[in-house]
């Protein structure tokens, strides 16, 4: 049986490279002893084969496997555009 893949949502926070970009992924949780909320971001190198997003992008991405040292997530799909 084949496991389903990870899906993240997050935004575009870097485009220089080429055909890849980077996207900060947030997660809120709430600590469990203190009942503070926290918030929580990771940064991941996402491979982009047309270079088709810009920095501010929402974006949808997906766990593949190693594309190099550091890719492993594609692009899925772009939610909403930065300037719309």
């Amino acid at each position: 049986m084949k496991k389903k893949s990870k899906e993240r949502m997050g935004f575009v926070t870097s485009d220089k490279s080429d055909k890849t970009v980077v996207v900060t992924l947030e997660r809120e949780f709430i600590h469990l002893f203190y009942g503070k909320r926290i918030r929580k971001r990771k940064r991941v190198k996402v491979h982009d084969e047309n270079n088709q997003c810009e920095v501010g992008d929402l974006v949808k991405i997906v766990e593949t496997r190693p594309l190099s040292k550091e890719k492993h997530w594609k692009i899925s799909q772009i939610i909403k555009k930065r300037g719309l």
